[in-house]
């Protein structure tokens, strides 16, 4: 075998060391350029999971808001929950206050006699309990004059200041509200002449209907609003 001299030897072993170096500089750019793809596998499964979560619990909050929305206007419940309450639920509390409420059908209506004053004309509505239970009424009646055919003449009556206190009315006991509005020929309102007064009584929807016999009532114009007291015991005559 041959034998290189010592300069051919460095030489050689130089070339070796340059090619090594040329291949793990290969090798390293090879792992680099695969970072980016190994990075992207992972990060699909991530996203997939993150948008599913909001979709799944945005429909239970929406759910949960109606409900909600719905109990508080519809069925109160009781502030401290019992095993009564959470079988009788709004259906107890509704019965427990029907019970004492005069209801329409427990009550007649009438109109008394005018009593008028300083320019205005003052009628108390009366309602009578003609059932053979004792209720109570509570607040301000609604009303509102109607012509023959039922239409209903000028805006709604407003309510005059004063607190609300429970009457209670045994049977054929009455209770009563005042009815006061300007004299039309005072005050140059509009006039109408109703035929009927619709009473209702306080949180009831049906209402009692009554003749008018007071003449004409004020429907639009200058001083033509209608004012309604709360109720009172009596007939205030």
């Amino acid at each position: 075998m041959a034998h290189l001299s010592r300069p051919l030897q460095r030489g050689a072993l130089l070339a070796s060391a340059i090619a090594v170096l040329g291949l793990l500089t290969a090798c390293g750019n090879d792992h680099a350029g695969a970072g980016p793809r190994s990075v992207s596998g992972t990060a699909a499964p991530a996203t997939g999971t993150g948008s599913a979560s909001p979709s799944s619990s945005a429909p239970g909050s929406a759910t949960d808001t109606s409900a909600a929305t719905g109990t508080a206007s519809a069925h109160p419940k009781p502030a401290t929950p019992s095993a009564t309450g959470a079988s009788s639920g709004g259906t107890g509390t509704k019965a427990g206050s029907t019970g004492s409420r005069c209801h329409t059908s427990d009550l007649r209506a009438s109109v008394g006699r005018n009593n008028p004053g300083a320019g205005q004309e003052n009628f108390p509505l009366v309602l009578t309990n003609k059932s053979a239970r004792t209720c109570t009424l509570r607040g301000f009646p609604g009303a509102a004059f109607v012509n023959a055919s039922g239409s209903q003449l000028g805006p709604d009556p407003k309510r005059e200041s004063g607190s609300a206190a429970a009457v209670t009315l045994k049977p054929g006991q009455s209770a009563w509200a005042g009815l006061t509005f300007s004299n039309p020929e005072v005050s140059g309102a509009t006039t109408g002449t109703p035929s009927a007064l619709l009473i209702t009584p306080p949180d009831e929807r049906d209402s009692l209907k009554v003749a008018w016999t007071g003449g004409t009532v004020p429907v639009s114009g200058n001083s033509s609003s209608v004012f309604l007291s709360v109720f009172s015991p009596g007939t205030g005559a």
